[in-house]
């Protein structure tokens, strides 16, 4: 069983950048594809970015350009990089995993372990 923890989230103002770690503990780790996904209030829960197991990735596209992913599977970690931060990146952030996935897939059904969320706030 894959466990995750989200950690880096917090207050800040539009343009600024944070950076979100999950830290993952598992023998799987290294064979999931590993996701973020958000959920903004009054919303569904949306997915951001993920990364396989051999390093690609994929975004949705309202944060192309922004955000970058990315994976240490030594340490057992994914992080997401977020910088020009708007009001709408607003949301608590969950890091997913896809135990053994063969292919990245944007659907929260499609993964296996969730954390138990980071809140992100950008605010003037």
């Amino acid at each position: 069983q894959v466990q995750l923890v989200e950690s880096g989230g917090g207050l800040v103002q539009p343009g600024a950048s944070l950076r979100l770690s999950c830290a993952a503990s598992g023998r799987t780790f290294s064979s999931s594809t590993m996701g973020w996904f958000r959920q903004a209030p009054g919303k569904e829960r949306e997915f951001v970015a993920a990364i396989s197991r051999s390093g690609g990735t994929y975004y949705t596209n309202s944060v192309k350009g922004r955000f970058t992913i990315s994976r240490d599977n030594a340490k057992g970690t994914v992080d997401l990089q977020m910088n020009s931060l708007k009001p709408e990146d607003t949301a608590v952030y969950y890091c997913a995993a896809d135990e053994y996935a063969r292919a990245i897939y944007t659907t929260s059904d499609k993964y296996d372990f969730w954390g138990q969320g980071t809140q992100v706030t950008v605010s003037s």
